[in-house]
């Protein structure tokens, strides 16, 4: 039997098993919480007289002291209320000694004894399930969060009375779910923008198409108002499904960002922040750390209209999430990991009146030119896989209709064919070839002599970084796929490295 209660505590990502133990004894009526507990864990001593006398049952009249073990780990979180009031009921003798080893407690108290949600429950069950516990007492307002975890006992609570009647066996227990973890069939959304809305720019959807099969990032150049915005929110509408654990990972970061504790994000995120937007906003961290833009985008895309217009250290800032996929947080006190596994979709203007190299007249001086030119250095561009030049559409196309125009259903499903085979020859529905290491593009990349013998006299003649050259390698495999080809010829790598930023004059 055990003589404590468990409940748990996340902390940038890294989540501690938190034992809670509590010892009454004679003495004046007082609470004592101990185990590096902030202000808002202290405070729950308000909160647990208020909640047991809305519950109507007999709060110990004596010294109750609380410890959260182990006592060198910050406790920053509301979500022990209804662990510590578990323990209060058991030490007190109010519930009978019920074996409770691999049951865990998460809830917030009020003072009406309502047991409210916490942030990022999904997070906090995956944790505990890893570390062996198997059944959970959490907030009612939880539920459909929790039900996409598999393999697991959610006993949801509205109230504090609730947790009473079923640890006293009072009750039956009709509150009590099994975590199934399947995922729920959803009627198909249809995307605000179409491919086939877009004007022209058949090279552009191209690029848009590969870059949808691989998780590539992208690079769009061009004067305004040539659809490039345009061409990257289409390209949420080609992007397929996600699979049940990208749910649980991409609702789990929303969650720990927002307060919205019901929301379950279903759709592959797309996410626009403006470029006025703070480092700390798009990369994440603050007082009280959050995500920020990056991992909301996880598993979905980040667009940066305008890219150059961003701070120049927010740029440079994505270098690591764009090569590791994880954003690391270094703080004083401590390190802070967030997952950031995003498309990138930028686009870029040539200059700053967007008119230089087109067929209006730039405004823009030189140096200006020169200056706006350099905000993205070459190590944020060797990150880039695919670029492409989006030119001006002739106006007398543009309120025409084309039934050879390709629709965004159309190229969802060679993008999604695409990805099956990825599937299949990397054992796994999230691992694309844009993420693909040195040696798995080594062992798995299957380049004809032919196309390596040509890739290595580009690279030659064009310089290429090598860097560059893996990226080359990794986004003609996904042209590769997407016609479904088990090799990588000539052509696949002559069309990848025509998707290259052309070397500046």
């Amino acid at each position: 039997m055990t003589n404590h209660v468990t409940s748990i505590t996340e902390s940038g990502g890294s989540t501690t098993i938190v034992t809670i133990e509590c010892h009454i004894t004679q003495g004046l009526p007082n609470i004592i919480i101990v185990g590096f507990a902030n202000r808002a864990v202290d405070e729950a001593k308000e909160r647990l007289r208020g909640a047991f006398a809305a519950a109507s049952i007999d709060f110990p009249k004596k010294r109750i002291a609380i410890n959260l073990a182990p006592a060198d780990v910050p406790k920053e979180s509301s979500s022990f209320d209804l662990g510590i009031a578990a323990a209060i009921m058991r030490s007190a003798k109010l519930t009978p000694q019920i074996d409770l080893s691999g049951v865990m407690f998460i809830g917030e108290l009020g003072l009406t004894s309502e047991i409210r949600p916490v942030r990022g429950i999904i997070g906090k069950l995956l944790s505990a399930q890893r570390k062996g516990f198997h059944t959970f007492y959490i907030p009612k307002a939880n539920l459909q969060q929790a039900l996409l975890v598999p393999d697991i006992t959610v006993i949801a609570l509205d109230a504090l009375s609730q947790l009473y009647q079923h640890l006293t066996k009072t009750i039956e227990q009709p509150v009590q779910h099994s975590g199934s973890g399947t995922q729920p069939k959803l009627s198909a959304k249809d995307n605000d923008i179409d491919m086939s809305d877009v004007s022209g720019q058949a090279r552009a959807k191209r690029v848009m198409e590969i870059a949808a099969a691989g998780g590539h990032n992208v690079l769009l150049s061009g004067p305004p108002g040539t659809g490039k915005s345009m061409l990257a929110k289409a390209l949420a509408g080609i992007l397929p499904p996600m699979h049940l654990t990208e749910i649980l990972e991409v609702t789990h970061l929303h969650s720990l960002a927002s307060n919205d504790f019901e929301q379950i994000v279903y759709e592959r995120p797309f996410r626009s922040p403006h470029h006025s937007a703070s480092d700390i906003a798009i990369i994440g961290g603050g007082q009280q750390a959050k995500p920020g833009e990056i991992s909301l985008a996880h598993r979905g895309v980040l667009f940066m209209d305008e890219l150059p217009e961003y701070f120049r250290a927010t740029i440079e800032a994505l270098r690591q999430p764009l090569e590791d996929k994880v954003i690391t947080i270094a703080r004083a006190k401590q390190s802070i990991q967030y997952p950031a596994d995003f498309m990138l979709i930028a686009t870029s203007n040539p200059c700053p009146c967007g008119y230089y190299g087109s067929d209006k007249t730039c405004i823009c001086p030189p140096h200006h030119i020169s200056r706006y030119q350099r905000k993205l250095s070459g190590p944020i561009l060797d990150r880039i896989d695919l670029y492409v030049e989006v030119d001006n559409v002739r106006h007398d196309t543009l309120l025409k209709t084309s039934h050879n125009t390709e629709t965004s259903a159309q190229m969802k499903q060679r993008v999604q064919a695409a990805r099956l085979v990825q599937a299949k020859r990397y054992s796994s529905t999230s691992k694309l070839n844009a993420r693909l290491t040195n040696r798995e593009i080594k062992q798995t990349a299957m380049l004809e002599q032919s196309a390596q013998d040509f890739l290595n006299t580009a690279a030659e003649r064009l310089k290429i970084s090598a860097r560059a050259y893996m990226r080359l390698i990794k986004v003609a495999r996904t042209i590769a796929d997407l016609e479904n080809s088990e090799t990588v010829t000539i052509e696949h790598i002559s069309e990848a490295i025509q998707y290259r930023r052309p070397q500046p004059s």
